[in-house]
């Protein structure tokens, strides 16, 4: 390590070198600098790096990358800072999650853009802490924020927090305690035969029936079966996505490419892209893109504002037809979630779109990427073909809704575990693995039926650990539950039918607000006229 990297920095020297431009994370007691390269390059895309700017990303680097990695991080260490359990680093606030981006001009000349304002909470209750930081379009910010050519100190300067930092560290150490005890036990270890044999086996049996189906001109029946298959290869292609089946960039994205371009039709490039932003931010109502679901859904009053999105880079405009679709949100539930399927492939689709003219590929960008177009016409050509074999536009249509309402379940589970959980934001003092325990819940069901849930109705588990082989995910749930029990943190778990009345709830409370406010509109407008009707007398008088 050169000399310049013993140098030790603090958090005024870490402020200005960001307020400059600098992407800067701390990792246990290094400080790592991000070229623009490699923000481009990193294969999990660069919001997962820009949303830990100026913070301490340990857990998540060590969450998210096998120890050949680590091995590599300390070359882009540019020096040290005070980092320990009894001295923990002050965290900044991203600029990114205040609204600053940096860009470059047509000269290549790097500056700072705003494409959004920041609200702080001007409260402190459990939906809005004084923590809270949230994302408004530039059109709301106020006139003399208008001028500004970057971030201020006072902008990355976190709001008074709820939680104690240090109690943080100890949770972060008691974390890492949990992850060493779970590699210990073998449970990085993929069980090819006992995991992946009998699901090989299951998506064969599927994929033969439908077929067989089709053959006998039961088109219904062939549908079915389809839907079934594409319900259940998405658990492998989800695997694959986090590196969690060979442990290989390389062989688990071409594995996934098949699996979800070639035969799925979507795009594994988009999933992972949105999912790594999901796993960073879980929850958080103008970053995670998971719960991002204006005009359809809201479940929380925080989207009245019309936030804007840092991942889809928009305001989701809570406008007149949103108001209409949330005050029914909780009636129309299900009927959306049937059709869930077709915004997946808008979203992989745009996703690709833009891909083709971004010249910042990350690792596997450009071979990827022409091998998942070439894998989304493949899927067409064949699907398009077996809905032509129908004989009628009529059947053909029955058969492309039946196919793709029958996986319609997978999208209401992955719904349950956070819908109905916290969407407050409590601040870059929050730990990892507090931010996922709460954000975040298990469905219950007998393990003789996981396979309908894939495995990952463990999603607590796999929230703590995202490469962990979907088939282990039981037993180190034992271990994670030990762990909640030891530092008075909150394991939530609950049925599938409780789940969904859970989530119904929440969108009626919210579909219910969204009335209130309706009324209250009304009534001011009713007062105004009210009160301008004299005046109005007394001037034509």
């Amino acid at each position: 390590m050169s000399s310049k990297s013993h140098r030790l920095w603090t958090r005024a020297d870490v402020l200005a070198a960001v307020l400059n431009g600098d992407t800067l994370i701390v990792y246990r007691d290094l400080l790592l600098r991000i070229s623009d390269k490699w923000l481009d390059a990193h294969p999990g895309g660069n919001l997962s790096l820009l949303h830990f700017v100026g913070r301490d990303a340990t857990d998540e680097i060590e969450a998210y990358h096998f120890d050949n990695t680590l091995s590599l991080i300390a070359r882009y260490a540019v020096g040290r800072v005070q980092n320990s359990l009894e001295q923990p680093w002050d965290p900044l606030v991203p600029p990114i999650m205040v609204g600053w981006v940096r860009r470059r001009d047509t000269g290549g000349k790097p500056y700072w853009h705003r494409e959004a304002v920041e609200q702080r909470s001007s409260e402190n209750t459990a939906t809005a802490p004084s923590s809270q930081i949230l994302l408004l379009s530039t059109d709301a910010s106020p006139l003399q924020e208008k001028g500004l050519a970057g971030p201020t100190e006072a902008t990355l300067t976190p709001p008074p927090a709820t939680l104690s930092l240090q109690a943080q560290a100890r949770l972060s150490q008691a974390y890492r305690d949990l992850h060493q005890r779970v590699t210990e036990a073998g449970l990085y270890e993929t069980p090819y035969f006992t995991g992946y044999g009998p699901e090989v086996a299951r998506y064969t049996l599927l994929a033969l029936l439908s077929a067989y189906a089709y053959s006998h001109k039961w088109f219904m029946t062939s549908a079915v079966f389809l839907g079934l298959l594409w319900h259940q290869l998405v658990f492998t292609a989800h695997d694959l996505g986090h590196m969690g089946v060979t442990h290989n960039w390389t062989m688990d994205r071409l594995i996934s490419i098949g699996i979800a371009d070639f035969i799925g039709g979507l795009s594994i490039g988009w999933w992972v892209q949105n999912h790594n932003v999901h796993h960073i931010v879980t929850n958080h109502p103008s970053h995670d893109p998971d719960i991002e679901h204006i005009p359809f859904f809201a479940i929380s009053t925080s989207f009245f504002s019309s936030l804007w999105s840092s991942y889809y880079k928009r305001t989701m405009v809570f406008d007149r037809f949103a108001k209409f679709l949330i005050s029914l949100q909780h009636k129309i539930f299900y009927i959306v979630m049937a059709f869930a399927r077709f915004n997946l492939y808008a979203n992989s689709y745009v996703y690709l779109i833009q891909k083709a003219t971004d010249t910042k590929r990350a690792r596997g960008g450009t071979w990827a990427w022409r091998l998942e177009v070439l894998g989304i016409a493949f899927f067409w050509t064949w699907f398009g073909r077996v809905l032509y074999g129908t004989g009628s536009w009529q059947t053909a249509l029955a058969y492309l809704l039946v196919s793709h309402i029958v996986p319609s379940p997978l999208h209401v589970q992955i719904v349950l575990s956070h819908f109905s959980m916290s969407t407050a934001d409590l601040g870059p003092t929050e730990s990892f693995p507090h931010r996922q325990m709460r954000t975040t819940s298990d469905v219950i069901c007998p393990e003789s039926i996981g396979f309908i849930h894939g495995g990952l109705q463990l999603q607590v588990t796999h929230h703590l650990f995202p490469r962990l082989p979907r088939h282990n995910l039981k037993k180190a749930s034992l271990l994670v539950k030990q762990f909640a029990e030891e530092n008075g943190l909150t394991y939530a778990e609950f049925g599938f039918i409780a789940g969904n009345q859970d989530v119904l709830g929440v969108l009626r409370n919210v579909a219910e607000q969204v009335k209130i406010v309706g009324m209250v509109a009304q009534s001011e407008v009713v007062e105004a006229v009210e009160k301008s009707a004299p005046e109005l007398k007394n001037k034509e008088g």
